[in-house]
């Protein structure tokens, strides 16, 4: 997949057209690409997973309120950045709303200059998240076409045991260990051994898979 290839949107839910039509404006007006919806139902419909972006929600809305939506956007396991807005919301709102992961929560009226901010903030936040979330899954790939022996290897290496000290656990030779270590670098792609220690490091890379040997 290359999702940060795409052109980042952004989605604007609120159920007052007026609010709607002069918030794209402004954003519009900075280059930015807009998708407005008038109800949360709305945006779930047509929102696709593999366009980065941000969401610009208001709170109180009938139907589905944007705090249950951004419920559901946790249920579905969408991380999509959220900027809440709001004219009539209280601290226990902003509070929950932070607590579920909430970029910012700004009140009406609010500045312009700070929503365009925050804006800009919260796609590359998005960006940044689906370039070390594609990383991810890369070096898990690379991680899958290790045999387990080099598993076993690269545990051992990520632990700070010398060719020789991997030599006599694995009750193997210092030849066979460099050759299983050639290995690993190839399959991994690594151009060090500083290269490679960062990339085991990833977030539940070692449990995701080394500890499966």
């Amino acid at each position: 997949m290359s999702n940060h290839k795409l052109e980042p949107l952004v989605y604007l839910v609120d159920d007052e057209y007026a609010v709607r039509d002069s918030l794209a404006l402004l954003i519009e007006s900075t280059g930015q690409t807009v998708k407005s919806f008038a109800s949360a139902e709305a945006f779930l419909t047509h929102y696709n997973p593999e366009q980065p972006g941000c969401l610009l929600l208001d709170v109180r809305m009938p139907s589905m309120s944007g705090l249950e939506l951004q419920d559901e956007l946790l249920r579905r396991e969408i991380s999509l950045p959220i900027i809440f807005i709001s004219g009539h919301a209280g601290i226990p709102d902003s509070a929950k709303a932070f607590r579920a992961g909430a970029v910012d929560f700004l009140e009406k009226p609010f500045d312009n200059e700070i929503l365009l901010k925050r804006i800009e903030e919260a796609l590359n936040k998005d960006i940044a998240n689906r370039e070390q979330f594609n990383e991810h899954l890369e070096i898990q790939k690379h991680l899958a076409h290790l045999t387990m022996r080099e598993k076993e290897v690269l545990s051992l290496v990520f632990k700070g045991y010398s060719n020789k000290e991997t030599a006599r656990i694995l009750d193997i030779s210092n030849r066979t260990v460099e050759a299983h270590r050639a290995s690993i670098m190839e399959k991994m792609q690594a151009n060090s051994l500083a290269e490679l220690m960062v990339m085991v490091t990833h977030p539940e890379m070692l449990n995701d898979n080394l500890q499966k040997s």
